[in-house]
């Protein structure tokens, strides 16, 4: 009886030992930031520009300074209705700017991004290109916008067309280029050297978006420690930043298993912050905790935000796999994969469009668009693991073995929930 229980204590010490070991994270790290107060949706530097706008104003300066600051407000507080506002009073600086029209071309562009409405967007950057005004960062967003299109070689010419191993914007998007190739030791690379030249020149907002990009890239690469702790780093320049922190929350669920805890500090966060995104991963975080009616309601929260029309085709991709994994609407999934592949022909949007197939049970079409489309021109393991069931369901079993090892290394960025559905190919 003695040695049973002493092989009990063993046993439950190892237990310990490896659960400690998984874990990366503390409480005591994150939790100072998580209960930051909701941000201001307003500052004197706002209302002093925004009281320069009369009804038919020109006042053009001013424009383009509130357009800033509600381009601002959206990215502290999700709220859609900041970005619409921005968009609004960009276009008005457009319309009326005389000189200095490119960078308000510009500024639209990145609005018109942040809404997907990527071939506007292009229209803006090759309008801002046409001016011969800040040539360099009018190729700078032609890159990000035929990046966003899928036009890869045309983004590729751009890239060659400003390069500048000392340059932060050339080092960001060399690393977004190798990050489409493949090629995640490289885009590392250059990512902390673009890192590197903004803590020197000390500009927190470069920093805050360097710390949080090289976190998403630290995580795909299994470097989890390296991620959490530049999660913290950005939060130590904004403790409210909810990118950081939903970062922390995914450590927290995928790496050390413990989706109360992630649930917990997501619950912290949409307390402020209201992106309809972050209701989908608490939906999926409680349905893995079994908790289904938790889900439900995560996943109405997120429809009610997305049923705006404001959000226009931002969630599209996110509406059409809730309808082929959660709803089952099928051919609204299909309908809406089309419209995608219309407005943005990426191996993601093809990857949507023939999932969408495979689920009305048109096999050979999904295959026809996975070996056209997707095949050889994307290392993203979402799309690897739909196009593995594809190929499953066609009988190309050799296929399917040669994804299988990829996609189980890739269980963090795919989350815990994913990892039997791979076994099963």
């Amino acid at each position: 009886m003695k040695n049973l229980l002493y092989g009990l204590v063993l046993l439950l010490f190892a237990s310990c030992s490896s659960e400690n070991n998984n874990q990366i994270t503390q409480k005591e790290d994150y939790d100072i930031y998580l209960a930051s107060e909701p941000r201001s949706n307003t500052s004197k530097y706002f209302e002093l520009w925004d009281s320069k706008i009369k009804k038919d104003s020109s006042q053009l300066m001013s424009f383009g300074i509130v357009g800033s600051e509600y381009s601002r407000f959206f990215q502290n507080t999700g709220k859609i209705a900041y970005l619409k506002k921005a968009e609004q009073v960009l276009e008005k600086a457009v319309e009326i700017a005389a000189v200095g029209k490119a960078g308000y071309y510009r500024a639209l562009a990145r609005n018109y991004i942040s809404q997907h409405r990527f071939m506007e967007a292009l229209q803006m950057a090759d309008s801002a290109r046409a001016t011969n005004n800040g040539i360099n960062q009018s190729q700078c967003l032609l890159f990000d916008v035929h990046m966003e299109l899928g036009n890869y070689d045309t983004a590729r010419a751009q890239l060659d067309s400003i390069k500048d191993m000392t340059d932060f914007g050339y080092l960001i998007r060399l690393a977004k280029w190798n990050d489409y190739k493949g090629d995640l030791d490289a885009t590392i690379r250059f990512m902390e050297k673009a890192m590197k030249k903004v803590e020197t020149a000390k500009n927190e907002s470069l920093k805050l978006w360097s710390y949080t990009n090289l976190a998403d890239y630290y995580g795909h690469a299994g470097r989890i420690k390296d991620s959490y702790n530049h999660y913290l780093k950005a939060l130590e320049i904004d403790p409210g930043n909810a990118y950081a922190k939903k970062g922390i929350a995914w450590i927290v669920f995928s790496h050390e298993n413990r989706p109360k805890e992630a649930m917990r500090i997501l619950d912290s966060v949409t307390k402020n912050y209201k992106s309809p995104d972050y209701y989908l991963l608490k939906a999926e975080i409680a349905g893995y905790m079994g908790d289904d009616l938790k889900s439900l309601n995560n996943l109405e929260k997120y429809f009610q935000h997305v049923s705006n029309p404001d959000y226009g085709d931002m969630y599209n991709a996110h509406n059409v796999s809730l309808y082929l994994t959660e709803t089952e609407e099928y051919a609204k999934a299909l309908r809406l994969a089309k419209k995608e592949v219309a407005n943005r022909p990426t191996p993601e949007s093809y990857s949507l469009l023939a999932y969408s197939y495979f689920k009305m049970g048109n096999v050979e079409k999904a295959l026809e668009i996975v070996e056209s489309q997707i095949e050889g021109k994307t290392f993203e393991p979402g799309i690897l693991l739909n196009a593995a069931e594809i190929y499953k369901a066609a009988g190309y079993d050799k296929k399917v073995i040669d994804l299988k090892q990829e996609l189980l290394s890739a269980v963090y960025e795919l989350g815990p929930g994913t990892k039997q559905d791979i076994v099963n190919l």
